[in-house]
């Protein structure tokens, strides 16, 4: 497995925003300093998490900018319309210190194709001046990388070390089977939070880009650290590990959902950060009964966390 920046847990940073609902660039440094701190080993900035369609490519830039400045370890998501936008993102995280870029698929405009995702994929690779890089694979994006066109990439850009997978369980096992498995220097990335134990254990995962983890990241990170002493064949770890899922499971499936960040910002809320209470669009709000429902989830998971785990 490559030693690079893609190991250990990742979040992938949601922008809080200010009563005007612009972009509260200190309170995305705020929390990406906190995660560090509590243990991640870098952060995501701008996936679909830190809402990148709804931002300026100046306002993204800046997010990245600041978060590398402040010395947090920062993962650049390339998600655009367009390719020229997505190699600004590239050029722009390896001039300010940017550790990786998460390479996001060609939306909208032949997005199926393959050979336009090819030349939108190497556009952004010979962009990124050697950043290691993962390509994001999503069935929300609408095209999947298979195996003959990334190892064609790797050809030619040896900084492309892994592969991030958001799509179920058959997608992460065909990712690990034809693309990371037959190489050292190859990572795989579990990316849904509902796939933590399934990516390590199962499928080798180096690492976990993970959506939940901003507001569970203590939780989160026993998670991780079980999955990775469970897929070396400790078997009360391997138990552990499933019970923890299991006992997140109701909260971790909102990643797989469209208001996942109106879900994972309320549980922001719920834990104090108060900066995170308010999206770009006034209309971007969750039901009542959302709310209620993912209150009674979030009581019932700490409290079973607090009986599990007392010390």
């Amino acid at each position: 497995m490559a030693d690079t920046i893609f190991t250990g847990c990742i979040p992938a940073l949601m922008t809080p925003c200010k009563a005007d609902r612009t972009p509260d660039f200190d309170g995305l440094v705020k929390k990406g300093k906190e995660l560090i701190a509590a243990g991640m080993s870098a952060v995501v900035y701008c996936g679909s998490m830190g809402d990148w369609p709804l931002l300026t490519d100046e306002e993204r830039q800046e997010g990245v900018r600041r978060l590398a400045e402040a010395g947090v370890p920062v993962i650049v998501g390339t998600g655009a319309i367009n390719t020229k936008s997505a190699v600004s993102h590239a050029a722009h995280a390896a001039k300010v210190g940017a550790k990786g870029l998460m390479v996001i698929p060609r939306v909208l405009s032949r997005g199926s194709s393959s050979s336009a995702q090819k030349a939108h994929f190497s556009a952004i690779l010979e962009a990124a001046d050697g950043l290691p890089a993962v390509i994001y694979n999503s069935p929300y994006y609408g095209f999947a990388t298979r195996a003959d066109l990334f190892f064609d990439l790797r050809s030619r850009y040896s900084n492309l070390i892994g592969f991030k997978e958001f799509g179920g369980k058959a997608d992460m096992t065909y990712a690990a089977e034809n693309i990371t498995a037959g190489d050292d220097d190859l990572t795989l990335m579990v990316g849904v939070d509902t796939g933590v134990y399934h990516g390590f254990v199962n499928c080798g995962a180096g690492g976990a880009i993970t959506g939940i983890g901003n507001a569970l990241p203590k939780e989160v990170l026993h998670l991780v650290s079980l999955c990775e002493k469970a897929a070396k064949g400790d078997a009360t770890a391997r138990r552990d590990a499933r019970e923890l899922e299991e006992a997140l499971t109701v909260l971790s499936a909102y990643d797989e959902g469209p208001d996942l960040v109106l879900h994972y910002k309320y549980l922001m809320v719920l834990n104090g950060d108060t900066e995170y209470a308010l999206h770009f669009n006034e209309t971007d709000e969750l039901s009542a009964s959302q709310r209620r429902q993912l209150e009674n989830q979030y009581a019932l998971f700490k409290a079973w966390y607090a009986s599990r785990y007392p010390n």
